[in-house]
């Protein structure tokens, strides 16, 4: 989360993520960075930042290097100090915005993977993916109809 601030430069900030995590950034590669409404308006959380760039690749760039960053930083991931944001110690997460659809679905796939003993649930590409354990392949969960398949088994 990244904490929110009167007439903050969010072009500055993703420029020093950028950094941060040894990306270059080409600024003609963005097409907008915007704060996006909250879910629940009455939350103290502040609204998240949505960055739209021009291509796929430019941002699957961008969540590998965020990724990596983390596993070499490890427990020291990215955060509010990193970034040279004042205030109080916050972690900062980079993902793939989701559609509603997606969204609910992740959502459903980390409940279904609680209770039924899953140790993996990502999504990439828009994509919804569980694992059982480190020794199974990864399943494509597409829809809702593939919960009760799963339980069949």
């Amino acid at each position: 989360m990244v904490p929110e601030k009167r007439h903050e430069n969010l072009l500055h900030l993703i420029q020093k993520l950028y950094d941060t995590v040894n990306v270059s950034l080409d600024t003609n590669c963005i097409c907008a960075v915007r704060r996006i409404a909250k879910i629940n308006p009455k939350s103290d959380r502040p609204r998240n930042i949505l960055l739209t760039l021009q291509t796929e690749r430019q941002r699957d760039i961008l969540l590998s290097a965020v990724k990596r960053y983390n596993k070499t930083n490890h427990p020291n991931h990215l955060n509010s100090t990193c970034l040279g944001i004042e205030g109080e110690y916050r972690a900062i997460y980079v993902n793939e915005h989701l559609s509603s659809t997606t969204k609910k679905l992740y959502a459903e796939a980390r409940k279904f993977a609680k209770d039924n003993s899953y140790k993996y649930v990502w999504v990439k590409y828009e994509r919804v993916y569980m694992r059982k354990n480190d020794n199974e392949s990864a399943l494509l969960i597409r829809d809702f109809s593939n919960f009760e398949k799963l339980k069949v088994k």
